[in-house]
């Protein structure tokens, strides 16, 4: 593995999307599950997606990869530029000699993820077969092993001869990271890295990426429901709901004075840790209701239904993105000059 990878310039967009739209097939007809999706990564940078379970997150980076079945999904709409190329434009062996070097994804279960009857190092030599072919049986070894020690596994050369089911979740997790990294991407698409890790796990793995990100220069798509995460992680934050962007803005910018109201749902319902030990202790807030099916979305403004501040205007038609702060947000009632949550 290279030490370092090719660094774009900082204002060069390593990935570009536009209005990506991706429909399923399904029993009820076709339903739209991400919906004109814009947004920009550039190289060393962090874009954090967020929102719940449904909200269109892991739809979105199986689009990108175009991992989601032909059979059931299609993309009806918008592009995927990646360093220029149209990724939706790519023939699918095109596609494959792309998937796996220069874009690659850590998937959220390693244990579903890494085959459970094949060793460790096999399974990361054949990223080498497939992306490197002429490299020799013992180079392929010797490159699975720098990837183990890259990811700071101790004793790479025992944990190269073992299968999944003997490793941590946390060892199986640098096993995967080491995987996505094994061909040095300009893209790491990583959805829910840290689902299932306990709290010294989790912080071991973000900590492993960020370094990794500053001696590599990788663009992260860090998809998480985990607004801890993002808040230690991110540079940016992209907020989905039911398929659709709701706002984006700089991570700072964000916690300080979110605007959209979803989002303000979203940060009230965390835990403070700086509140008084000895003073009272306020309930979390929660946010009612669920998020709708994307096949019975309201008329207006998805959120309206579950939205304290909705006003007749959210039932009526659906809000547009507009430019607000160094962000966009998609609400009528957003305004440039919204106080910081309380």
């Amino acid at each position: 593995m290279a030490k370092h990878a090719q660094i774009l310039p900082s204002d060069a967009p390593v990935l570009a999307v536009s209005g990506l739209t991706t429909r399923l097939r399904t029993r009820a007809g076709e339903v739209t599950v991400v919906d004109s999706l814009d947004f920009t990564v550039t190289a060393g940078e962090t874009l954090a997606v967020v929102g719940e379970s449904g909200s269109g997150k892991s739809m979105t980076a199986l689009s990108l990869m175009r991992l989601l079945p032909e059979a059931v999904a299609f993309n009806a709409g918008g592009t995927v530029r990646f360093n220029g190329r149209d990724v939706l434009a790519l023939s699918e062996r095109d596609m494959r000699t792309l998937r796996g070097a220069d874009m690659s994804m850590i998937f959220q279960e390693p244990m579903t993820s890494l085959n459970p009857v094949m060793r460790i190092g096999r399974q990361l030599e054949e990223v080498f077969e497939e992306h490197r072919p002429l490299l020799s049986r013992a180079e392929r070894r010797d490159k699975a092993r720098d990837l183990l020690k890259l990811v700071r596994i101790p004793d790479p050369d025992r944990v190269l001869d073992e299968l999944p089911h003997r490793l941590s979740g946390g060892m199986r997790q640098r096993v995967m990271i080491a995987m996505a990294l094994a061909c040095d991407p300009k893209l790491l698409i990583a959805d829910e890295p840290t689902t299932a890790l306990d709290a010294t796990v989790q912080a071991q793995i973000l900590d492993l990426l960020r370094a990794l990100q500053a001696e590599l220069g990788l663009a992260i798509l860090l998809i998480t429901h985990n607004l801890g995460v993002v808040a230690e992680n991110a540079d940016r934050v992209l907020v989905m709901y039911a398929g659709r962007k709701v706002e984006e803005a700089p991570v700072a910018e964000l916690f300080r004075a979110p605007r959209h109201p979803y989002t303000r749902g979203l940060l009230r319902a965390l835990p403070n840790p700086e509140a008084e030990d000895d003073g009272p202790r306020l309930p979390l807030m929660e946010i009612p209701g669920i998020v709708p099916a994307l096949s019975a979305l309201p008329k207006g403004c998805a959120f309206a239904p579950r939205c304290a501040a909705v006003v007749p205007a959210c039932t009526e038609s659906r809000p547009a993105l507009r430019a607000l702060g160094n962000g966009t947000v998609a609400c009528f009632l957003a305004t440039a000059d919204q106080e910081a949550l309380a």
